[in-house]
């Protein structure tokens, strides 16, 4: 069974935190797809980043289905569940999960893998220090 069918708590680390705003909008009045996909690379990012200890950059992020449209002042927070660390690059499972003010309800929006690369300061790809 595919985890974007059932109905889980979130899974990971809670990575980032945020506000649904009405700048964020379509004309529906619900949040844009590209703006909570960009939340998303953000809270992978912020992983990837502590993992390679240094500068990445995003290289590929999976499939994308979206369950539910997100109302502007929801809390929009994402969890980072590691799956993969190779030579240079992290590859994480980012859950979106929304919160709605009035009623405290959570639901889950979308998950994504996202893969990130080490890079050095020239965009170089670099090898992930070993701990």
């Amino acid at each position: 069974m595919n985890r974007i069918d059932e109905n889980p708590s979130p899974s990971g680390t809670l990575a980032l935190q945020t506000l649904a705003m009405p700048s964020d909008t379509n004309p529906n009045g619900d949040i844009f797809g590209g703006w909570m996909m960009s939340q998303m690379d953000l809270a992978g990012a912020i992983q990837a980043r502590e993992i390679a200890k240094g500068r990445v950059t995003t290289v590929a992020v999976g499939g994308m289905t979206f369950l539910c449209p997100v109302p502007v002042g929801a809390t929009v927070s994402c969890y980072c569940n590691l799956l993969e660390i190779g030579r240079s690059s992290v590859r994480t499972n980012v859950e979106v999960w929304l919160k709605k003010l009035e009623t405290g309800e959570q639901s889950k929006v979308t998950e994504g893998v996202f893969v990130y690369v080490a890079i050095d300061d020239k965009g170089h790809t670099r090898a992930i220090p070993k701990d």
